[in-house]
């Protein structure tokens, strides 16, 4: 495939300020990248309730990492389930969606690591005094995202700490689907990735009670094909270069995600 070097000296200051990136001919021509999302996991993506505009920490991250490569972001709602045939056929160029970065997924996918993230327990505020310690939850139902990797990790949670009294995994359709049974009292707790508990014990005040620690890693990543190197290398360069300039740990503050932040970008570090 042509390819075309962009020179960071072509863009000023909003460029980097010591590297080059090489992007594919298509997206210079075109002017934009096409980013796959969907706007359902606040912080990270959501349409803003009084605007209906796409907000969240990937899309300001997005955005900004468009302005480092001197294009622009072209954002493409989809579904959760079209991100990687996208990515093999072609249709986007990248996805940025609170994608988490699977091992399992990286003969489709390569993955530029931007964050770090890690499934966590939350219960019901009004029933924290029940679950003091994370070894409470055993025996009890706990619901999580059936298409995330949080069964299997419930499941080797439990079989390493409960013995024979194990949770019991009740599967949900994504992490609102979870919340809404907890508050129906059709399951004890539920999890989700520790980088949305903050956000969504804003937005419901005393709610929620988080439950011990992250119970493993995880790291989320963007998207892009594999044969793209010259596109993974851009994105990495981009990335490192908002965190060099600062841009990336002010909007890890706004977004209340700055636990959940990396010192440097990396590639297909998942597991």
């Amino acid at each position: 495939m042509k390819r075309v070097w962009v020179a960071a000296a072509l863009f000023g200051a909003m460029t980097f300020s010591t590297t080059a990136a090489e992007l594919p001919a298509e997206i210079v021509k075109r002017g934009s990248i096409k980013m796959a999302v969907v706007p359902n996991y606040p912080p990270m993506e959501f349409r803003d309730p009084a605007t209906n505009a796409l907000s969240g920490f990937d899309i300001e991250l997005g955005d900004a990492i468009g302005r480092k490569l001197g294009t622009k972001i072209e954002w493409q709602e989809t579904s959760f389930a079209e991100f990687l045939p996208s990515i093999q056929t072609g249709r986007v160029d990248a996805v940025l969606s609170g994608f988490t970065d699977y091992a399992s997924r990286h003969e489709i996918a390569t993955f530029v690591d931007y964050l770090q993230t890690g499934p966590r327990f939350f219960v019901q505020q009004s029933r924290a005094a029940e679950f003091k310690d994370i070894a409470a939850l055993c025996g009890k139902k706990v619901g999580a995202s059936r298409r995330t990797k949080y069964p299997e990790q419930i499941a080797s949670w439990s079989e390493k700490h409960c013995g024979g009294n194990p949770v019991t995994f009740v599967g949900t359709d994504g992490s609102g689907d979870a919340r809404t049974q907890l508050k129906q009292g059709r399951i004890d707790a539920a999890v989700q990735g520790n980088e949305t508990l903050p956000y969504i014990m804003d937005l419901e005040p005393n709610a929620y009670t988080p439950v011990g620690d992250a119970i493993a890693q995880q790291f989320v990543g963007i998207a892009l094909p594999v044969k793209e190197k010259g596109l993974q290398q851009a994105m990495l360069e981009a990335v490192d270069a908002l965190i060099a300039d600062g841009t990336y740990k002010t909007l890890l503050a706004k977004w209340k995600l700055t636990d959940n932040g990396l010192e440097k970008a990396t590639i297909n570090a998942g597991q």
